[in-house]
């Protein structure tokens, strides 16, 4: 629409091989191809997604709340695009956002399969990260992975996670309720009010 302007935060990072920027509305049709084309790569540990999660259609709702959130500060939902920005190489959410005593988040990511193995998420995740600490001023951020996810496990070990314990049954993943690894990266030199 002419004239609109939006308010949501314009938030876009780069590296050297990516952009890392928020999503938004016009973000749906590329979302939509993302999931369409890694859908059975992605089954084994994703959530059961319905039809919607691959059409343009089914993203237009999700990116309205997705927005809100943003605006909100409760979720920062990032797209990693190639540097011109016209696809989707994967996902980074950093979402339940809760300040006060905590300052902390969850950290939930995905790379389509074409580009696995070649160090893009640990390079996105590293900028992300980065924003998400000293721009959000988060403390504790959290990520979870499956037992048999050993390069998830290996891509939080390399960029600082910790493991903190073991939680039966966590998430339902694929229709199953899977055991996940709890682990957390805190910032150390973190200080009210920046």
């Amino acid at each position: 629409m002419f004239g609109y302007r939006s308010n949501l935060p314009k938030v876009r990072l780069t590296t050297d091989r990516l952009v890392v920027r928020l999503v938004y509305e016009r973000d749906a049709w590329r979302l939509a191809d993302y999931y369409a084309e890694n859908r059975q790569f992605l089954k084994p540990w994703e959530p059961i997604r319905d039809d919607s999660h691959c059409y343009p259609s089914g993203w237009q709702a999700r990116l309205g709340m997705i927005g809100e959130m943003h605006k909100t500060g409760s979720a920062y939902y990032f797209a990693l695009l190639d540097p011109e920005e016209k696809e989707i190489r994967g996902v980074a959410n950093f979402s339940n956002v809760v300040r006060g005593s905590f300052h902390a988040c969850y950290l939930g990511y995905s790379l389509g399969e074409k580009w696995q193995g070649q160090g893009m998420m640990f390079e996105a995740l590293t900028t992300a990260i980065r924003y998400m600490q000293r721009s959000q001023n988060i403390h504790r951020i959290m990520a979870n992975y499956m037992p048999h996810n050993q390069r998830s496990g290996d891509l939080l070990a390399r960029l600082g996670f910790e493991k903190e314990g073991y939680a039966k049954e966590y998430l339902l993943i694929d229709g199953v309720w899977r055991d996940h690894v709890l682990t957390a990266l805190t910032t150390k030199e973190w200080t009210p009010g920046r």
